[in-house]
């Protein structure tokens, strides 16, 4: 099975466009969890339990790991996504973006250590910051394209030839590196973000349908679901992976995971009603 056909069946499955992230702040987990030694662990564990019904797949951010020494935590989590939810994609967050022998570590950590079915990354060294990943033939690699960030403008708008550097990005991965790799459909995604819908559009009409494109920004950081939908949607009626995190994560509520659901359930029906509306 490839990646884009693991999130086709995901896509159909849930009904859902909705990918849940995982970035676990320790200053911010619930009372009962602070202290223990597999608070990540068990925060994250029943996040995934609580809006699994709601996701195509759930995003782990490994700096919120990593930066607590949680690195094991991470791969029994996502040993428990496998386990419990085997239907639903693993998009690790890496953003990664070193070459040659480097890089295939890299591809390693995320493939083999985490088993994930997908990883960010970081396409600024070019091609060869990519190729090691697909040579998993059955993951994929989604490249940070126009992200959610203000401050991606001071690179990503520059001009080449008269085209913004974020679309000349788009296009190198989605049809000369894909071509160079004889990279299956759905191996080469992109991230862009839900902040600048206009650029968001720009790139779907670049690629066309079958590019998934994972697309952070909505809830916390205040990207419009309506416009994304429209934006962003590719003439399948799906080709969006949206991104909630700390929205869903973090919504107010006595019983944290009871509210986690509900957020999650409110994004994906918000969602769900913009793909109603959106032009075919």
């Amino acid at each position: 099975m490839t990646f884009l056909d693991k999130l086709d069946a995901a896509w159909a499955a849930s009904g859902s466009l909705l990918t849940v992230g995982l970035d676990p702040d320790l200053s911010r987990l619930p009372a009962e969890l602070r202290g223990r030694p597999d608070a990540v662990l068990e925060f994250c564990r029943e996040i995934v339990d609580a809006t699994a019904a709601y996701a195509c797949a759930f995003k782990p951010q490994i700096a919120y790991f990593a930066a607590e020494g949680a690195e094991e935590q991470l791969e029994a989590i996502c040993r428990h996504i496998r386990e419990k939810h085997p239907g639903i994609p693993i998009v690790l967050d890496a953003k990664r973006g070193d070459i040659g022998p480097t890089a295939a570590q890299y591809a390693r950590e995320a493939f083999e250590r985490y088993r994930a079915d997908a990883v960010t990354v970081n396409p600024y060294m070019g091609y060869d910051s990519v190729a090691p990943y697909l040579d998993w033939r059955d993951r994929a690699v989604f490249v940070l394209c126009r992200t959610s960030n203000p401050g991606g403008s001071d690179l990503q708008f520059l001009t080449l030839e008269g085209e913004p550097l974020y679309l000349r990005v788009a296009r190198l991965t989605t049809q000369v590196w894909r071509e160079r790799a004889d990279a299956l459909d759905g191996q080469l995604g992109l991230v862009v973000g839900a902040t600048f819908p206009d650029e968001l559009a720009k790139v779907r009409a670049t690629v066309g349908a079958g590019v998934p494109i994972l697309v952070p920004g909505v809830g916390a950081q205040g990207g419009s679901v309506p416009l994304t939908v429209q934006a962003g949607l590719d003439t399948r009626g799906t080709g969006l992976l949206i991104n909630s995190s700390r929205a869903i994560l973090y919504a107010p509520g006595e019983d944290w995971r009871a509210a986690a659901a509900a957020a999650a359930r409110d994004t994906r029906d918000a969602i769900n009603a913009a793909r109603i509306g959106a032009p075919a």
